[in-house]
């Protein structure tokens, strides 16, 4: 009797580890094949699809992106990256950012085959950062295609093409995410000051020297941006710094298209004259020199150093150290402020200045004149 009870308690042990071995075995199947819909699986040797690959996307712009050689009297002076965005009869245009061309008088292309081609630039424009070339289009590969800004959102994939560093490793592929959209970057042509401010998309795509005037693209393979700036170091103090990393900027596909067809045509781009020099009013060792004397209670806004005769301002009744503080209703705080507020106008139309006078407010209009 007491054996039989001994096999009846081996055999529910029996079952019970073959129900909890089969309950084991389910759970850790049901963990490999959640680990395959990410992950790539190896079978016979070959490896599945992924379905996190951007490859059929990078596909549809690689051979339309190019490394750009500009040199000046035959001596390299600089290298970028350039996208084929059309093509006209025998002519392919090639955009890329003007200061990619700046310093040169002309400029070659090396294709994904690292086949070349002699261009011609078209010209360019140094606040808008876009500049044009062309090429004859019997030596093009691709031409990209071009999306659009409007339905982006925050977390989008993005990805770049180009040439960091210079053609050794051009064809260079990144990818990250769009970081944040309509961001005010703050550019400096003098090297010391702000200038102007460019409205652009931020990734976290890796961009280097050389990524300039290459492709930004979303997910299906459109170009929705033109690589610009790459913000690597921060001022934060008068003697420290400190290094940003995985911050990247692009001009609007929709900007860079637009200031590209004027130049297609050959004209300059003209921008509102007003006809003031000027300086923020935290210089004060150049107002100081220019015997301008800040009221205290303007804490900012933007000095006239001087009034051109005959100029929009000069009609309007501006004069040397007035402090302009808004155009229209948006307050001006620098020049690079004010010249971004301006350029959102275009000659012949009439903008609002709010201005100080010797501690007192002002308002004034000014008709804008093509720039001279």
């Amino acid at each position: 009797m007491k054996k039989n009870k001994n096999i009846v308690l081996i055999s529910v042990l029996i079952v019970f580890s073959f129900a909890i071995g089969s309950i084991w075995s389910y759970l850790v199947m049901k963990q490999l094949e959640s680990r395959n819909s990410t992950f790539p699986q190896v079978i016979g040797g070959n490896y599945t699809v992924n379905e996190n690959s951007i490859s059929g996307a990078v596909e549809k712009v690689y051979d339309a992106t190019v490394t750009i050689i500009t040199s000046n009297n035959g001596t390299q002076v600089s290298s970028g990256t350039g996208f084929v965005y059309k093509v006209e009869g025998n002519t392919a245009y090639i955009m890329t950012n003007n200061h990619v061309i700046a310093n040169g008088d002309s400029a070659k292309i090396i294709f994904s085959d690292s086949s070349e081609a002699e261009t011609k630039i078209l010209g360019g424009d140094t606040y808008a950062d876009i500049a044009v070339l062309t090429t004859n289009s019997k030596s093009i590969k691709q031409i990209a295609t071009i999306g659009n800004t409007e339905n982006l959102k925050l977390g989008d994939t993005t990805f770049a093409v180009g040439a960091p560093l210079g053609d050794t490793y051009s064809g260079t592929v990144t990818k990250g995410i769009l970081s944040g959209k309509d961001r005010l970057v703050e550019v400096s042509f003098s090297g010391s000051t702000s200038d102007y401010y460019m409205k652009v998309l931020q990734t976290d795509a890796a961009l280097n020297p050389g990524n300039s005037g290459g492709p930004l693209c979303n997910i299906n393979g459109e170009v929705i941006g033109v690589t610009s700036l790459k913000l690597t170091q921060e001022k934060i103090s008068a003697t420290s710094t400190y290094s940003v990393e995985g911050m990247g900027f692009a001009i609007p596909i929709e900007d860079a298209l637009y200031y590209a067809e004027i130049i297609e045509t050959g004209e300059s781009i003209k921008r509102p004259y007003v006809g003031i020099s000027m300086l923020d009013i935290t210089d004060s060792f150049y107002l100081w020199q220019a015997g301008i004397t800040i009221p205290e209670e303007v804490t900012k806004g933007v000095a006239i150093l001087e009034v051109v005769s005959t100029s929009p301002a000069e009609k309007a009744g501006l004069k040397k150290g007035d402090i302009i503080t808004k155009i229209d209703k948006e307050k001006i705080e620098s020049v690079a402020e004010l010249r971004y507020e301006l350029y959102k106008h275009n000659p012949g139309e009439t903008i609002n200045i709010t201005y100080n006078r010797n501690g007192k407010e002002h308002n004034t209009s000014i008709l804008l004149e093509k720039t001279q």
